[in-house]
């Protein structure tokens, strides 16, 4: 009870894990393009920075041999979220919908989705990680939605079913 009253009064004090600040770091050697080139696509994409150290990914979606996405992706040495409810995600979009996603785990076949809409202007969006949603390949999974206490990857996904170009510029992914 103690704990709350605190927190409600001074939200401040609520602790927050950094995933990844694009701003922060040149290096980021540890992020990869993976597209539905994988089987068979021939979706296009390409991460750049823009002036302010920011990501940008950008490139072309395509539905022609069966392809449908493009997406960046970041692995790491597991991160212990335990206590974390949130993802929060600065970010400025086209207008189009995208796909953050999570994996506890690299060997799990399972990602955890949430998919948002981007405004076309900077801002906040913030995921409950409770309500991300087990899916492989694209099909929703019948298990339970992410409730692991770490996690081993993050991603941005493209894939709305149809022929587009996007842009998505990312500042930074935190855990709060």
């Amino acid at each position: 009870m103690k704990t709350f009253l605190l927190i409600a009064l001074f939200p401040f004090l609520m602790s927050t894990l950094l995933v990844f600040d694009f701003g922060s770091t040149s290096d980021w050697s540890d992020w990869e393009i993976e597209n539905d080139t994988v089987m068979g696509g021939i979706s296009t994409s390409k991460l750049t920075r823009s002036e302010d150290g920011h990501a940008i990914f950008t490139g072309a979606v395509s539905l022609e041999n069966n392809g449908g996405f493009a997406s960046m992706q970041y692995h790491f040495p597991p991160q212990n979220i335990s206590g974390y409810t949130k993802a929060i995600i600065r970010l400025k979009g086209d207008g189009k919908a995208y796909q953050f996603r999570i994996k506890a785990n690299l060997r799990e076949r399972a990602a955890y989705v949430y998919t948002f809409k981007t405004t076309g202007e900077w801002q906040t969006v913030e995921i409950p990680l409770n309500k991300m949603e087990p899916s492989f390949r694209g099909n929703k999974l019948n298990i339970p939605n992410f409730d692991a206490d770490q996690i081993q990857e993050v991603r941005f996904m493209i894939g709305n079913g149809k022929n587009e170009n996007f842009r998505l510029e990312v500042e930074k992914i935190e855990l709060q």
